[in-house]
């Protein structure tokens, strides 16, 4: 017999915000050949998840700047206007979060690549990054996922085991992390496909 789920540990980057730097520079940098460059070799994603794992913004950015220097002005921008990277709440996992909410035996708990210096902006933003009942942000903790320590941290923290949660993900990465070590995991496409999933799971 299958264990009852007792959590669901959610992502929060482009399953509850649509995060997406080209909704700013996409008016930086009109070029789209150009822009592809500046995001595969300038501001790439590895890049941007070190400052998700704490790493300090300023000094990430005065040493990019330093090496990458023709690209000084965008580099500034990529954090100097992040928040114009938040294209807002993605308002059917909202509406999805709220019903499950509603469900007493079911803890919801936040797992997230996001840098400490940029989070309290979303907890100013969005009303529903404080309904969770615990929440493990990777630049507090100085480790990220897909890092198998990071998952067993919020595991640890809430007295959960791996076969008692299901894990919710956009990033396929961190949904294979996620399975290898033993927790149910769906990736996230969209809040009609969650729904759907969480129905099968029962749990909607």
């Amino acid at each position: 017999m299958n264990q009852p789920i007792k959590a669901i540990i959610w992502d929060l980057g482009n399953v509850f915000v649509d995060w997406n730097p080209n909704h700013l520079f996409e008016q930086l940098i009109e070029d789209k050949i150009k822009r592809q460059y500046f995001f595969e070799n300038i501001c790439t994603m590895d890049w941007n998840e070190n400052q998700d794992a704490g790493y300090p913004i300023q000094k990430a950015t005065e040493e990019l700047v330093a090496k990458h220097p023709e690209w000084k002005e965008y580099i500034e921008a990529y954090y100097g206007r992040w928040e114009e990277m938040l294209g807002g709440p993605i308002n059917g996992t909202v509406e999805i979060f709220k019903q499950l909410k509603e469900k007493d035996h079911l803890k919801h708990y936040a797992l997230t690549n996001w840098s400490h210096e940029l989070f309290p902006t979303a907890l100013r933003l969005y009303d529903f990054m404080h309904w969770f009942d615990g929440r493990v942000v990777s630049g507090e903790e100085r480790m990220r996922k897909p890092q198998p320590e990071f998952y067993k941290l919020l595991l640890d923290r809430y007295g959960l085991q791996p076969s008692d949660v299901v894990f919710i993900d956009d990033n396929l990465r961190n949904i294979k992390a996620a399975e290898a070590m033993g927790v149910k995991s769906i990736r996230f496409e969209s809040p009609e496909q969650l729904r759907s999933r969480l129905q099968e799971l029962n749990l909607l």
